[in-house]
C-alpha cells in the first residue's frame, strides 16, 4: 500500500522549513541571535513545524563553509542521520535527506533512505544534488562530473531497483558496475520515497522532469515565476509526467512593516558577515547554476538574507499577499528560512497560517 506523504496532502500551498541543519540557516549574518543549529535547536524547530502542520523539513548538504567571521555553514548535520533522529520524535511532517550523488554510493543510499522511511512510517524524501562546489569535492578526493545528471539518473535507477522484487540483481552502467545487489527492507513508499531537485539550468530541469516528483526553482521577482513554471511544466509534459514546482524564501515576519524592514536591514546589511557573503556569491556565480543570473548583480542583500532566495518581509498580511501571488504563478509551495527558527516560527505559524486558510491556500 502506498502511504500518503505529507506533500501529497490537501493543502493547496505546501510549506516547509529549509536549512535548519546548518549554522546560520541561509542567513549570512553576525547578529547575536543567529541560528546555531545545535541538535536541541533542530529538535525545537522540527517540533514547532510538526505541531503546526507544515508539510516538510528540508536540510542542505554542506561539507565546508564559506568562511567569514563565523565560518558560515561549516557546522552542519549529515542529513541521513539528522532525518532519522527527527523521524523518531515527529508525527506528521515530511523529512527529507539531501545527498551529493557523486559522494555517496547508491546501494548505501538506498539502505539509509529506506531506514528513515521505516522510522518515519512513510514520511521520508530525497533531495538529489549533483554538486557544484569543487572545494567540497576535493575533501573527498573527487571532482565535479562533466555528466552530473547522467550519473544522477543512473544512481536513482539503482536505488529504485534496490526496492524492487527482482533480487539479487546485477547492474552495468556508465558509472556503476554492481554484482548481486540485495537491499532489504524496501522503502514503505512505493516505488520509492518522494524525490526533489533544485535547478535553474536546462540539464537540471530535464533531469527533474524525467526523474523527480518536485523541482525547486528561484526567481528574482514573483512575476518572473510564471516563465519558470511554464518551462518546467513543458519539460515534464514531454516526459509524460507532472512535476510539482516549489520555491525557496527567507522570511522576516513582524507586527508592522517598519519592524520587518528595519530587522531585515539590520541582519542582512548592517550586521551581515560580509566576508562570507563575498565568498558565497563568488562561488555560486562561478560554479553553481541555481539562480537567475540577475540575482548576483542586483541582490547582494538577498544573499546575506537568505542565499539569494526571495524575501518575504513584512506583516503577516503582507506575507500572505506575496504567497497568494506566488501560488497564482503556479507554485505548489515554498521552503522557508528564518534568522532564528525557534524564535520566529511560532509567530509565523500562529499569525500567517490562519490567514493562508482564509485566502484559500490551506485547508488545515
Amino acid at each position: 500500500m502506498n502511504h500518503l506523504h505529507p506533500l501529497k496532502g490537501p493543502n493547496r500551498f505546501k510549506l516547509g522549513v529549509f536549512s535548519a541543519n546548518a549554522d546560520g540557516g541561509l542567513a549570512i549574518t553576525d547578529v547575536p541571535e543567529r541560528w546555531r543549529a545545535r541538535w536541541d535547536d533542530n529538535l525545537n524547530a522540527a517540533g514547532i513545524a510538526d505541531r503546526a502542520g507544515l508539510e516538510f523539513f528540508l536540510p542542505i548538504a554542506r561539507w565546508r563553509g564559506f568562511g567569514g567571521k563565523n565560518h558560515v555553514r561549516e557546522w552542519s548535520f549529515e542529513t541521513f542521520t539528522w532525518a532519522a533522529g527527527l523521524a523518531a520524535v515527529t508525527k506528521q511532517i515530511g523529512l527529507f535527506m539531501t545527498v551529493h550523488v557523486p559522494l555517496l554510493h547508491p546501494v548505501y543510499a538506498a539502505k539509509a533512505l529506506a531506514t528513515v522511511d521505516h522510522i518515519s512510517n512513510g514520511r521520508a524524501g530525497l533531495n538529489i544534488v549533483c554538486g557544484w562546489n569543487p572545494d567540497e569535492f576535493a575533501m573527498f578526493g573527487a571532482k565535479l562530473s562533466d555528466d552530473a545528471y547522467g550519473q544522477a539518473a543512473e544512481w536513482l535507477e539503482v536505488i529504485e531497483r534496490c526496492y524492487g522484487d527482482h533480487q539479487p540483481f546485477d547492474f552495468q552502467g556508465k558509472y556503476y558496475a554492481l554484482k548481486g545487489v540485495v537491499s532489504r527492507p524496501a522503502s514503505i513508499q512505493v516505488p520509492r520515497p518522494l524525490t526533489m531537485n533544485a535547478a535553474f539550468g536546462a540539464p537540471g530541469r530535464d533531469f527533474a522532469a524525467k526523474n523527480c516528483d518536485f523541482l525547486f526553482s528561484t526567481f528574482s521577482n514573483i512575476e518572473d515565476g510564471r516563465k519558470h513554471y511554464a518551462d518546467i511544466k513543458e519539460r515534464s509534459k514531454l516526459q509524460g509526467r507532472d512535476v510539482g514546482i516549489y520555491t525557496v524564501c527567507h522570511v522576516v515576519c513582524r507586527e508592522t512593516q517598519k519592524e520587518a524592514d528595519d530587522y531585515y536591514e539590520r541582519y542582512a546589511v548592517t550586521l551581515a558577515d560580509h566576508g562570507a557573503v563575498d565568498n558565497h556569491m563568488a562561488q555560486k556565480k562561478e560554479f553553481s547554476n541555481s539562480h537567475d543570473k540577475n540575482a548576483f548583480d542586483l541582490y547582494r542583500k538577498r544573499f546575506a538574507g537568505g542565499a539569494g532566495t526571495y524575501p518575504l518581509v513584512g506583516t503577516p498580511e503582507k506575507i500572505v499577499e506575496d504567497l497568494v501571488k506566488i501560488s497564482k504563478e503556479g507554485y505548489a509551495g515554498a521552503a522557508l528560512t528564518f534568522v532564528n527558527y525557534t524564535y520566529e516560527l511560532p509567530f509565523f505559524c500562529d499569525r500567517v497560517l490562519p490567514l493562508m486558510k482564509q485566502a484559500g491556500l490551506r485547508v488545515t
